[in-house]
């Protein structure tokens, strides 16, 4: 199926609807992939002014080629479509009131689910029946990332608990009986909006079980990019076993200015000294030096990404801020810049990294709409890099030094970045269980 180019990306998800209702599983979901990639290519090119890398590939994938990516990836893919109230999306459009509200009127979710062995199955939950319960999707994701943020979390855990299984219930349990029955099994969720926000991990079913704890997870911004990550990959494999050497590590920069209203004077971000030991652990597991405080400016860091086989970023990554930062990374500023790592930048880059980790992320000022986590992962791909880690709030100091001394280790032992994150999860797990402490980190793109 192929939609002229300039159609507005909330047209395809009405042609989804359509196709649906025809009984069409497999023209609709060809349709959701062509506009989940023409939407976030759109916001790079139009909004941020970011020439994409990715405007020559096709933005009509077909069934064939869908099947043949959940083949090349031996996964079970699962790709979720969101769809909204249309008579509420028109007011908050007419007003051009972009807000979380818009959110609150998702009232369908399409789940398309594609097996390694290209056997295509869909579902379709009903959102407005959950609202008769008062339970919105949306709020529900909001209400977890609160979590991390609040004074005396030990009180919250039996309602947190609770939050990861209405996820469950909402995301996982209309597709479980299509979901692998083998242990360590990997699926790939291709998230969309919001969703975009969600720990897949940390979903938990009604016996308390983790989805973590049965599989390998990994998430992507379409289909489609899972194709361009496994060429990156596939160029790195065809030189001999690649290192983990030389490494990029950034800790604590000094913190560049922000304005967080036009209205306001800039303020600087906070200083992040969990970050700063984050990037002394790692540098030590890998051999490599850290660049700490005013040693981590923009222009060091950008040329020593060009060669860096692991890039680890342990600063604030702003996610959603004002749209000029929809997605940008926060570095020492200098007297030739203002220290803040752009998708341009990053998009115009050639990159060989085998792995990029952003850790220490501050969405807490974002809006939850998740635009900011599918740009990042797409400019870095785009840029090259075949995997990335990107945290999805600030975890606590001593959990994450412990994750992640966990994940490098493991990979430099293995080499599988998503059972070496799976593994570090689970230990971490059994040291501080409470979801807030080890499911904040999301694996996108390759996992070895």
């Amino acid at each position: 199926m192929n939609l002229p180019s300039d159609y507005p990306y909330d047209i395809y998800r009405g042609f989804e609807r359509v196709l649906i209702a025809q009984n069409r599983i497999e023209n609709a979901l060809e349709v959701a992939e062509q506009g989940r990639f023409r939407a976030i290519n759109n916001l790079l090119v139009t909004h941020l002014a970011v020439t994409s890398k990715l405007q020559h590939i096709s933005v009509t994938p077909s069934i064939d080629k869908i099947q043949q990516i959940a083949k090349v990836q031996n996964s079970t893919l699962v790709q979720y479509s969101l769809l909204y109230d249309a008579n509420q999306m028109y007011q908050l459009s007419r007003f051009a009131l972009r807000s979380d509200r818009t959110y609150a009127y998702a009232e369908a979710l399409f789940i398309w689910v594609i097996q390694p062995t290209g056997e295509i199955s869909f579902r379709q939950v009903n959102l407005k029946h959950f609202w008769r319960q008062n339970l919105f999707l949306a709020s529900v994701v909001r209400n977890l990332r609160e979590f991390p943020k609040v004074s005396h979390p030990e009180k919250t855990e039996n309602k947190s608990n609770n939050l990861w299984q209405q996820l469950y219930q909402l995301l996982i349990e209309p597709i479980a009986d299509l979901l692998p029955k083998e242990p360590l099994s990997r699926i790939i969720f291709i998230p969309q909006d919001f969703l975009f926000l969600v720990p897949f991990s940390a979903l938990q079913d009604s016996t308390g079980t983790y989805l973590i704890e049965k599989y390998l997870i990994r998430t992507a911004p379409s289909i489609q990019i899972l194709d361009i990550s496994n060429r990156n990959r596939k160029q790195e494999k065809t030189r001999e076993k690649i290192p983990l050497l030389p490494a990029l590590i950034v800790g604590n920069p000094a913190m560049p200015s922000i304005y967080l209203q036009f209205d306001e004077p800039p303020v600087p971000l906070p200083n992040l000294p969990r970050a700063e030991k984050e990037a002394k652990i790692v540098a030590k597991l890998l051999g490599s030096k850290a660049l700490i405080g005013t040693r981590a400016t923009k222009k060091t860091v950008m040329q020593q990404m060009k060669t860096a086989k692991v890039i680890h970023l342990a600063t604030h990554g702003l996610l959603d801020y004002l749209e000029e930062l929809s997605a940008a990374i926060a570095l020492a500023p200098s007297c030739e810049d203002d220290g803040f790592l752009r998708l341009s930048e990053i998009m115009a880059a050639k990159l060989n990294a085998e792995l990029t980790v952003i850790s220490a992320c501050d969405t807490s000022r974002g809006k939850i709409w998740g635009d900011g986590v599918a740009l990042l992962s797409q400019a870095f791909i785009a840029a090259g890099v075949s995997s990335l880690i990107l945290s999805l709030w600030a975890s606590p100091d001593t959990p994450v030094d412990f994750l992640m001394s966990k994940f490098y280790t493991n990979l430099l032992q293995s080499g599988d970045k998503a059972l070496s994150l799976r593994n570090a999860m689970l230990a971490t797990m059994q040291q501080y269980p409470a979801p807030r402490n080890w499911a904040a980190f999301t694996l996108i793109g390759e996992a070895d």
